[in-house]
C-alpha cells in the first residue's frame, strides 16, 4: 500500500479575489434585469387595448325574486315560474344566479330567477 504524507506548510492558500464590476458590467446586469420589465410592459399594452369602454348602452338584465315556502324544491319552484320549460334548465339557471352549491333551501329564502320565467 501507498501512503501521502502532508508536511506542515507545503499547503497552499486560497485567497478569495473580490468581484469587480466595471461600469459595463453594471450596464450589463441592469439591461438584464429590465427586460422582464419591458416584457411585461408591452405584453399589458398589447392586451390592454380590449377592454375600452364604449359609449353603447348594455340593457340591463331584469331579475324577479321568488321567497322560498317551507317543503320548497328546487324542481317545483322551476316549475312553478316556468311551466313551459325543462324544469332541469330553470333549475341551472336559479342556481347560477344564486350561487347554490346544492338543491338545499331554507324557508323564507329570496332566490333571484330570470324575469323571462317569471312571467
Amino acid at each position: 500500500m501507498s501512503s501521502i504524507s502532508i508536511a506542515p506548510g507545503s499547503a497552499r492558500t486560497v485567497r478569495a479575489t473580490r468581484l469587480r464590476l466595471t461600469a459595463r458590467g453594471r450596464r450589463v446586469l441592469l439591461a438584464l434585469a429590465a427586460v422582464p420589465l419591458a416584457v411585461g410592459i408591452g405584453i399589458g399594452a398589447v392586451s390592454g387595448g380590449s377592454a375600452l369602454a364604449s359609449g353603447d348602452a348594455v340593457p340591463a338584465a331584469s331579475l324577479e325574486t321568488v321567497t322560498v315556502l317551507p317543503g320548497d324544491t328546487l324542481w317545483a319552484i322551476a316549475e312553478s315560474v316556468a311551466p313551459n320549460v325543462d324544469p332541469r334548465e330553470a333549475i341551472h339557471e336559479i342556481q347560477k344566479l344564486n350561487a347554490l352549491t346544492n338543491g338545499s333551501l331554507q324557508a323564507g329564502q329570496q332566490l333571484v330567477i330570470p324575469a323571462e320565467y317569471a312571467g
